[in-house]
């Protein structure tokens, strides 16, 4: 395998907080029906950071669509990427075979970094 690209985005929480407060349909555009059940701030920022982070990796082609890049936790709560779409087809054309995502928040700040191997 061999590293194809490396994204890292930065959110401000109370700035992203302050933006889902002001424009009640951004959470709808941004994120899938189980992203929107984690009510916390600090907890949609990061996954905000990782859809960022998924169009650096990818070179930010146009037509990503928000929902194809979704945020899901696993076994222990784990984070990791499920891709299908505008997302999935930008991957292959990069021959992207795997995502690693590492999510943090603290200090006012979430980040998350991503990886992408062929």
């Amino acid at each position: 395998m061999a590293v194809v690209g490396v994204g890292v985005d930065v959110v401000d929480v109370d700035r992203f907080a302050a933006t889902l407060s002001r424009t009640p349909g951004i959470a709808m555009r941004l994120f899938t029906p189980a992203e929107r059940g984690l009510a916390r701030p600090e907890r949609l920022a990061a996954r905000f950071a990782a859809k960022e982070a998924v169009a650096k990796v990818l070179g930010a082609p146009p037509g990503l669509e928000w929902h194809d890049a979704e945020v899901v936790l696993g076994a222990g709560g784990r984070p990791s990427l499920r891709i299908r779409g505008t997302v999935a087809a930008a991957a292959a054309r990069l021959d992207i075979a795997s995502w690693h995502l590492s999510l943090t928040h603290d200090g006012g700040v979430a980040v998350a970094m991503v990886l992408a191997e062929s």
